[in-house]
């Protein structure tokens, strides 16, 4: 009898759906496309609740290919990036709950410096947006800023006790990345790999190039390590290999000047981690370059004020004309930015403008003299091009100073840990999201990117792959000898 009761809900439902499905088509053909997603939702709400890890690989993957709605040409009101940030959205509602209503995180993941960093953050960011010169703004920011934390690191630290679901995070999102390369590279083979082009090519999926350069950047050593992963199928690394060279390719003909020397900085860290040379040590030496600069940066910016090499799509001229600072356009913009972002500062040294409200505020700051014809005053061209300079604008010096200190001790753990790590396979993959991270921190000094979906999962996920690995893994010689 319940069996045959089953039935006849399931056919009720089912004809039910089908009739109001017709209805609909007749009647409300604007809303039928959205009336056909209710059935993944639903899907994706039943799963989210009893099998979130299914979700968090379906959102991993859909990153890269996720569109925004702006992309879709809604430009009015909040832009999402779809189906990625609802997801992220969902996610996060059901981890706060089961967080308040059972304490599900590991009190070894809260009390790690990197959490605690993090959370810091988001507190004075709190504390900025109250502030804010534009609340509204902030508070969409901030709140963002949640859901891009909590579904991108504080679950993957749920997720990563077993340290194969790492693998699984980098492969969804690298296989997905790679579908993104593919077709972005034939749509710029129609236009014999323009460099004029490569901006806009790389739509709806990414922005501009300079975001696409950054995400292929941070997997290119990743695909590398798993290579040298020995422990992992043979079909593994061969998959591994065939997205190595299409992501060393695609970042090639993406023009992504800042990618290429991301990728540099991190194969000098390779090299450093090689021969075993600490943290401390490059701390310092870091240190004592940029107080060198500091002290020459007068005949340091004549020298570079003698470079008129622009970027014409010739590989050499495009590696020369990262130091032009005379003629180069996209270099003289992040100057101009950059300066109004320290003006910005030097009026709110302490609690910033708000978080998220560079760019509808820069615009008053803006020198005649750095103007560039690609220059704006509408808050519609991008942020301060600078993960360091933007908070401190926004958020005043200690917003910076946590920055820093985020990106200083992730490092200093990263090194410690592939010191530390009995394991080979999981110290090579260590190797490979060190120098991974290295990449945006390069980058972080030309763009930034964690306002988006695009790079928070590979940023805020990279970070929870370290936390991990030294809170669960590091003591563990066998792969096979993970935490349940």
């Amino acid at each position: 009898m319940l069996k045959l009761k089953n039935t006849y809900v399931f056919y009720f439902i089912t004809i039910s759906y089908i009739l109001t499905n017709a209805y609909v088509l007749l009647f409300a053909k604007d809303s039928f496309y959205l009336f056909n997603m209710l059935p993944i939702a639903i899907l994706v709400t039943v799963l989210a609740i009893f099998d979130i890890e299914k979700i968090m690989y379906l959102m991993v993957f859909s990153t890269p290919l996720a569109i925004t709605l702006k992309e879709l040409g809604y430009t009015e009101g909040f832009n999402l990036s779809l189906p990625t940030e609802p997801l992220m959205i969902g996610i996060t509602a059901i981890y706060l709950l089961n967080e308040l209503s059972f304490g599900i995180t590991s009190r070894k993941i809260l009390k790690h410096p990197i959490t605690i960093i993090i959370l810091v953050h988001l507190f004075w960011m709190f504390i900025t947006t109250l502030t804010s010169e534009l609340p509204i703004i902030s508070i969409k920011f901030f709140i963002s800023r949640i859901w891009f934390i909590v579904s991108c690191y504080f679950i993957c630290t749920q997720l990563f006790k077993k340290n194969t679901t790492i693998i699984k995070h980098i492969m969804f999102y690298s296989v997905a990345l790679a579908l993104v390369a593919i077709i972005t590279t034939i749509k710029h083979a129609a236009y014999a790999f323009d460099e004029k082009i490569a901006d806009w090519i790389v739509s709806p999926f990414y922005n501009d190039h300079t975001a696409y350069g950054a995400v292929l950047a941070m997997y290119i050593p990743v695909m590398g390590s798993i290579l040298f992963m020995k422990e992992n199928s043979k079909l593994l690394r061969t998959l591994c290999l065939i997205l190595l060279i299409i992501f060393t390719g695609s970042i090639i003909i993406s023009y992504a000047r800042a990618g290429w020397l991301s990728l540099t900085v991190a194969i000098c860290v390779l090299i450093t981690l090689l021969l075993k040379i600490k943290f401390r040590t490059i701390l310092i030496t870091l240190s004592t370059i940029i107080i060198l600069f500091l002290t020459f940066q007068t005949e340091i910016l004549m020298i570079m004020g003698r470079n008129n090499t622009d970027s014409d799509g010739d590989f050499i001229a495009n590696v020369e004309s990262m130091s032009n600072i005379t003629t180069d356009v996209s270099n003289l913009e992040r100057l101009n930015r950059w300066s109004c972002a320290l003006q910005m500062f030097e009026d709110k040294p302490y609690l910033g403008f708000g978080p998220g409200t560079y760019q509808f505020l820069y615009a008053p700051y803006q020198k005649s003299s750095m103007k560039t014809i690609i220059s704006t005053n509408f808050g519609d061209k991008g942020n301060a091009h600078s993960e360091y300079l933007g908070p401190l604008c926004e958020e005043g010096l200690l917003g910076a100073i946590v920055v820093v200190i985020l990106v200083l001790t992730s490092m200093a753990l990263g090194y410690r840990l592939v010191y530390s790590v009995q394991n080979k396979t999981l110290k090579s993959l260590t190797i490979g999201v060190v120098m991974g991270l290295s990449t945006y921190y390069v980058h972080g000094f030309l763009n930034n990117f964690l306002d988006t979906d695009k790079a928070s999962v590979p940023f805020w996920g990279f970070l929870a792959m370290l936390v991990c690995i030294d809170v669960y893994h590091k003591e563990y010689k066998h792969i096979n000898e993970v935490n349940s």
